[in-house]
């Protein structure tokens, strides 16, 4: 799973920053109800029913809920506006939320992994599960598919790569409700050890997962470029601008799910400085009313037609 899964069109025009955040905001306690409600559900059975398998999902299912509450609260900050100390916004609260969830995913699968290990040392240990809990585990995947593809179809249409690491972060929980089911069945089929084994695989889905959201939000931090598709996109409406007659050296950064972008625009070399500098207004305003900008840094370059440069004026100049 990459971040960029959001961006399937390289300009944004529907959608505002509020309506990012209050799309956030309802999606996010749709997730907290769900993963609320089987947390409690899943920890209850699989001690009654004696399932590690659905214990440890559960265990997950709680990490899913304090998540929940750090994208709300990252959302939250990352609305306020700018200031002295931060005069490009707050927005990369974002991807330090994605760094935390990262980091959570990665001690929660750690976590498992050694509980299952311990287990698996120990397999007479092992007691038959109730069947109650295949019934409870196929519950969960089905509600967590379910709330994936939910909050995946709200994260694409508002372009929030703190929704979409949110909701690949349900996918994995319906992935691991899977391998659950499995392990569950393969005891009450008489085969006791595929319980931990199923907790010992949930386990390492879960780090797995953890360590590639934190390794993305780590990039985002460390000034990672936007994709080619969407540079390219922002690099046509500077081109399409009038007055401009070419465009180099657009270097991006993202900032949250906004993105900060220099570049050098080529205008006119006979133009008057503040001709050139309404040509520099105009593409700004265009860059930012059509894609997921948040400032445009333009440099202005002149730019000399061909026969003025090779023509007799230019001749008598050098001559």
């Amino acid at each position: 799973m990459q971040f960029a899964d959001h961006t399937d069109d390289p300009e944004d025009t529907e959608y505002s920053a509020e309506e990012r955040a209050a799309a956030a905001a309802r999606s996010t306690w749709v997730s907290v109800v769900v993963n609320l409600f089987l947390t409690a559900l899943q920890i209850t059975v699989g001690i009654v029913a004696k399932s590690q398998g659905l214990v440890a999902d559960g265990i997950h299912s709680l990490s899913d809920l304090v998540a929940d509450f750090v994208v709300l609260a990252a959302n939250r900050q990352s609305q306020r506006d700018a200031d002295d100390s931060h005069p490009y916004g707050h927005q990369r609260v974002e991807n330090a939320a994605s760094l935390v969830l990262g980091a959570l995913l990665l001690a929660v699968g750690i976590g498992m992994v050694w509980s299952a290990f311990q287990k698996l040392q120990s397999p007479e240990t092992v007691a038959p599960v109730g069947i109650v809990a295949l019934w409870v585990a196929g519950a969960a995947l089905l509600a967590k598919e379910a709330l994936f593809r939910y909050m995946l179809a709200v994260a694409k249409r508002v372009k929030s790569s703190m929704l979409v690491a949110n909701a690949w972060h349900a996918r994995s929980d319906a992935a691991s409700s899977l391998v659950v089911g499995i392990g569950i069945a393969g005891n009450l089929l008489g085969y006791p050890i595929l319980d931990p084994i199923a907790a010992l695989i949930v386990g390492f889905m879960v780090g797995r997962m953890g360590w590639e959201f934190g390794w993305e939000a780590m990039h985002d931090l460390m000034d990672r470029a936007i994709d080619d598709e969407e540079v390219a996109a922002i690099r046509q409406t500077l081109v399409e601008t009038p007055g401009v007659s070419g465009v180099h050296d657009v270097r991006t950064r993202k900032m949250g799910d906004m993105i900060v972008v220099d570049a050098h625009i080529e205008v006119d070399g006979t133009l008057t400085v503040e001709q050139g500098h309404d040509i520099a207004v105009e593409a700004r305003h265009r860059v930012l009313q059509r894609h997921r900008v948040l400032n445009l840094m333009t440099h202005v370059d002149p730019w000399h037609r061909p026969d003025r440069d090779h023509g007799p004026q230019a001749v008598s100049a050098n001559g």
